[in-house]
């Protein structure tokens, strides 16, 4: 039964391919910000319409989610997650668009077995992943209640079983000075970029004393308006991460300290806002990525031993939100040749190509198989559910 049940929900993505491959391209040229991806949600949401899902836009607290769930009740639920923002001015260079539609795909590919689906499927369409902790909103909105598993796939350079993942926290300063004319009275000024500078050079400081699994890095949003003007106002976003939540809470005082540095040296008047999401380092459910591992193989994909990366090889996602509250999996798809990295320019050529197009269908092929795996196989259940519980209690 379930070898029938995969093959089916194969061929229904490969019936899908052209659709599928088309909402990619659409999301690939038009990116959106975190929180605006208003052409996105509805291209997604209209899409799962027209195949018959009762998909519901603006949900659990975001204007651009998105919401559908069908299949049996009473059965164990698997939620599947797109995300589709894209990065300022390199625009689809994490791939969001295939990550968008390798969800969209494979739910749509197990609602087309209608009344075969031994489980109830939940899309849920996820904002805000590359800043703002999308799915942590949705999450205290109930987004997630009533699920057994959560899956997505992220774009890559490599095909992995999981992306190694560390918790990160964003931060917004802003420092006030006085406005003078910098050349005739410079003594009555108080100067808010100098503040911002002190304190952008005590963080690099900071850099040579912290674990080597922790990062900090940052950027100045507002330095001035003019030369020859005393900046009265001085900003800037900087992310700290560190392995897990109990190291980046240990971080954060001595972060604020490099900040207060610049006021106290300066004169000027510090606010300093950390964001209401803080990322949590991913808990990755082993069971159910050896399960997609698995099935991704059968289609012909090789993987890159996960315990053979490099160290320091990690990012961030509000995925690990969610897999702290719900056993869940975050592989990784290549899309791109290994050398090019995400969160680049070229990377984002990478994910409009006809190798970012296999990788939406083989991601659908794969989520969807996994899911079924899920629902199938009792044993499977057990063992996830096992890990989760391991890992709540270590």
């Amino acid at each position: 039964m379930l070898k029938t049940l995969k093959q089916d929900v194969c061929a229904a993505i490969d019936a899908l391919a052209s659709e599928l491959l088309a909402v990619s391209h659409e999301i690939h040229a038009h990116p959106e910000l975190a929180f605006e991806e208003v052409h996105a949600s509805r291209l997604l949401a209209e899409t799962a319409r027209k195949r018959g899902l009762e998909a519901t836009l603006g949900v659990f607290g975001l204007e651009t989610a998105i919401a559908a769930e069908f299949g049996a009740t009473a059965q164990p639920t698997v939620a599947l997650l797109s995300e589709y923002d894209a990065l300022p001015g390199i625009g689809h260079a994490c791939g969001h668009n295939i990550i968008a539609t390798t969800a969209l795909g494979a739910a749509l590919g197990l609602a087309a077995l209608g009344a075969r689906l031994p489980g109830r499927v939940r899309w849920l369409g996820t904002p805000a992943e590359e800043r703002g902790g999308g799915k942590e909103i949705m999450a205290r909105n109930g987004a997630f209640e009533g699920t057994d598993a959560a899956l997505m796939v992220h774009p890559s350079g490599v095909n992995l079983a999981t992306m190694p993942c560390i918790a990160i926290a964003e931060l917004e300063v802003t420092y006030r000075g006085v406005a003078s004319h910098a050349s005739a009275m410079p003594e009555r000024g108080v100067n808010a970029l100098d503040a911002l500078v002190i304190a952008y050079q005590a963080v690099g400081a900071l850099r040579q004393h912290i674990r080597s699994t922790e990062r900090l890095h940052g950027i100045i949003t507002d330095g001035g308006q003019a030369p020859n003007i005393v900046p009265e106002r001085a900003a800037g976003r900087f992310y700290a991460r560190a392995a897990n939540a109990a190291q980046l809470a240990e971080l954060k005082p001595r972060v604020e300290g490099c900040f207060r540095a610049g006021a106290e040296a300066t004169g000027a008047t510090l606010e300093l806002a950390w964001g209401d999401v803080d990322y949590l380092d991913l808990n990755t459910s082993w069971p159910l990525a050896r399960r997609f591992q698995a099935n991704a193989e059968a289609l012909g994909l090789t993987f890159f031993p996960y315990e053979k990366l490099p160290p320091g090889l990690q990012g961030s996602t509000d995925m690990g939100n969610v897999s702290h509250r719900v056993p869940s999996i975050h592989p990784m798809i290549a899309v791109a040749p290994p050398h090019v990295s995400i969160h680049n320019a070229e990377f984002a050529k990478w994910a409009g190509s006809e190798a970012g197009d296999r990788a939406v269908l083989d991601g659908a092929k794969a989520l969807a198989m996994t899911a079924l795996d899920f629902f199938c196989d009792s044993e499977l259940r057990d063992e996830v559910a096992r890990a989760f519980a391991a890992s709540a209690s270590g």
